[in-house]
This record gives C-alpha cells, sequence and structure tokens, in this order.
C-alpha cells in the first residue's frame, strides 16, 4: 500500500516552495525592484503578475476539466462498443427467430440506453415482433415500422410523432425497423449506437431467414412440395412425445395414387410428375397449415393430423378423396382422373412408436387396394379401439 499518491507529491512540493519564498531574502530583492520599477515607470508589475498566475491556473483547471470530459466520453464510447461486440457475438450464434428474439429482448434496451424501444421484422405479409410489446398497440407499431420499411430513407423521422424510427435493411431492401422513444432528445453517438445495431440486426435476420429457407427446401420435396420421409419421421416423434406428455391423440393417413405406372407407362413420366404437383398442390388447399404432408415415396403420401381422431381423419381422407377425382390433370387435350386408395389408422398414446403406426396405416391402404382401390379403409388396431 502506497502511503504517498501522485497528490500528496504535488502537495509537499507546494509547501516546500511556500518555506522557500518566505525565507528567501533574494525572492524579497526581486519584489522590491519590481516596486521600483512600478514607482519609476508608471507601471503596475505585481498586480500584472498576479492576474498572469490567476488567469494561468484559471486556465490549467479548465483545460484539465476539458480532458476529464473527453476522457470520460472515450470511456463511454468503448462501454457503447463493447455492447454492440456483445450484441454482435451473441446474434451470431442466434439462427432462428426465437434466439434472435431473445437475444434482442436482452441487449436492445441496454444499447438504448434504458429508453423504450421496440424492434419487428416482416415475413410474408405478417409482422413479427423481436421484442415484448408491452402495454403498446401492436397496430401502431405495425404502421409505423411499415412506414419506415416503405421509405428507409426516412430513417429517424418520428413515425405518430412518439417514436424515432430506424430500418433494417439488408440484402439492398428494409425488412423491419427499430423504434425508440426520442424523448429526451437523441445524441448524435446514442443514433450512431442505434444505427450500428440495426445494421447487425437485419443482416442476422436475413441470415435466419435464409437459413430456415435452405433448411426447408432440404427437407421438402420439390414436386410436390411436401415434407421428405426423413424430415417427417423425425416430426412424427415430436408428435409422439407431445400427445403422451398432453394424453391427446392423432391421427395418420397413408394413400397412394391408384394405377399411377399405367399413367408414367402411356403419358410417360413428365405427365406423372404433372399428376404428382397436382395432388401435393390439392393436399395444400385442403389440410390445415398445421397438419404435416410428407411424400413417402413414388406416389405414397402420409399425412399426420395433430388432434384428430378417426372419426376426422376419415372424414379429411373422403375430402381429399373426393377433391383427386373433381381435378383431373390435363395432358395433350386429355383429362387424366385421379384415384387414390386410403389407409387410416389412430395412435395410442404411451403404446406407439413411428414404425408401428406407419406399418398399420399401411396395412389398412393395402387391404383399400384389395377391396378395389378408390376407397378407405381403418386399420383393424384402430377399428378395435373404436
Amino acid at each position: 500500500m502506497r502511503i504517498f499518491g501522485r497528490n500528496d507529491v504535488f502537495l509537499v512540493g507546494g509547501l516546500a516552495i511556500a518555506v522557500w519564498v518566505v525565507s528567501s531574502r533574494q525572492l524579497g530583492t526581486l519584489l522590491d525592484r519590481a516596486r521600483e520599477i512600478d514607482h519609476s515607470r508608471g507601471l503596475q508589475l505585481v498586480p500584472a503578475l498576479f492576474i498572469l498566475a490567476a488567469v494561468f491556473v484559471i486556465h490549467q483547471f479548465r483545460k484539465r476539466e476539458e480532458m476529464r470530459v473527453k476522457a470520460s466520453q472515450a470511456n463511454s464510447r468503448v462501454a457503447e462498443m463493447e455492447r454492440l461486440v456483445l450484441f454482435s457475438q451473441a446474434l451470431a450464434h442466434s439462427l432462428d427467430g426465437n434466439s434472435i428474439r431473445a437475444v434482442t429482448t436482452e441487449h436492445l434496451p441496454v444499447l438504448a440506453s434504458g429508453r423504450d424501444v421496440w424492434a419487428m421484422v416482416r415475413t410474408g405479409d405478417e409482422w413479427m415482433p423481436l421484442t415484448p410489446i408491452g402495454t403498446r398497440s401492436r397496430a401502431a407499431l405495425e404502421r409505423a415500422a411499415a412506414l419506415v420499411v416503405a421509405d428507409p430513407d426516412a430513417s429517424g423521422h418520428a413515425a405518430g410523432g412518439d417514436v424515432y424510427c430506424l430500418p433494417l435493411v439488408a440484402a439492398g431492401g428494409a425488412i423491419g425497423a427499430i423504434g425508440i422513444s426520442p424523448d429526451p432528445p437523441l445524441t448524435e453517438a446514442q443514433r450512431s449506437v442505434l444505427a450500428a445495431a440495426a445494421a447487425l440486426l437485419a443482416a442476422s435476420a436475413k441470415n435466419a431467414d435464409l437459413f430456415f429457407q435452405v433448411k426447408e427446401n432440404s427437407a421438402r420435396d420439390a414436386l410436390t412440395a411436401c415434407f421428405n420421409r426423413r424430415h417427417f419421421l423425425e416430426l412424427m416423434d415430436s408428435e409422439l412425445r407431445r400427445a403422451r406428455r398432453s394424453h391427446g391423440s392423432f391421427s395418420v393417413v397413408m394413400f397412394d395414387l391408384d394405377h399411377f405406372k399405367q399413367i408414367n407407362d402411356r403419358f410417360g413420366h413428365l405427365c406423372g410428375d404433372a399428376v404428382l404437383a397436382t395432388v401435393g398442390q390439392r393436399m395444400n388447399t385442403i389440410l390445415r397449415s398445421s397438419d404435416i404432408k410428407c411424400r413417402y415415396g413414388g406416389e405414397e403420401f402420409l399425412i399426420l393430423l395433430p388432434d384428430t381422431p378417426l372419426s376426422g381423419a376419415r372424414r379429411v381422407s373422403e375430402m381429399l378423396r373426393h377433391d383427386f377425382e373433381a381435378h383431373p390433370v390435363a395432358w395433350n387435350d386429355q383429362a387424366i382422373i385421379i384415384t387414390a386408395s386410403f389407409g387410416i389408422t389412430e395412435i395410442v398414446p404411451g403404446a406407439d412408436d413411428a414404425q408401428a403406426i406407419i406399418g398399420r396405416a399401411d396395412a389398412a391402404l393395402y387391404q383399400a387396394k384389395q377391396d378395389g382401390r378408390n376407397c378407405i379403409r381403418v386399420s383393424e388396431h384402430s377399428q378395435a379401439i373404436a
């Protein structure tokens, strides 16, 4: 532990000089000489020296204060840069909307110096909030964000008079906005920090969207837009776990296009592709967004119907069967009628695995084909339960 600091040394030095001044004859002689010059020349050297000394002391004090303020500002900027770096690092590990929302909720209020702040991005025709909305009107926030997205050059414009907005710009287009309370007025440094945060958030949101698209494309069949078998089995396992937790139920439908090989042999594989694409489109029209569709292989399809009992699955299958027949595929001036055979099974929570469920649906489908095709059959296991 140091006994004397820098200020103590300065004080001791000052006391030593004061003692020397008190006991120094040379200094007294110098002051007497200055007074003689004052009287003989009519000057006021001593008061002038005191004034110059006072001005010098005040100047040094103000200079030190200015340096202190600059150092404080520099430290503040360093702290802001550190917060931006932490925000950037957290975003770098976020590859989906939920993780980006969590990071934004944690870091954006800090970057906004505790002000009321929000962020939204647009996905298709919908707005997704990246921060909690709280008591604010979602419609008002969406209008404010839409104004900025429509005119990114108007960044900073107080949309509605009560919010300062910045656009989230990525890949040459605005994909969202950050809004912050402008009261008290933002400093230039705060605006710079928010602009940097907006750029980081925009890039991260765009990357997450691209990652989602790549993941979706790799999990879907390009011809029918249905999930492939591997991804469907993953989703089915998740639904099974959910059903066990909630003691719920769901049904699985397997169907096969009748005489599809004959269509390929007679009209060619391009016609067969057109038939498969039509089947995918009709399923998207009839089924709910929560229903999971899969092209299981060739002309075989699987549908998982969450929270749907056996009776509901039968109704859905009938709707699909009639809809396929009602929408023939036009090919070289011919109308190709689509028919399908359906097998249905219901899930028993806690007593099933994915392969057993698919096996039962496949057995019911085989029975439908044996019974003349273009019909619906329920698995014996499900009939026994019913």
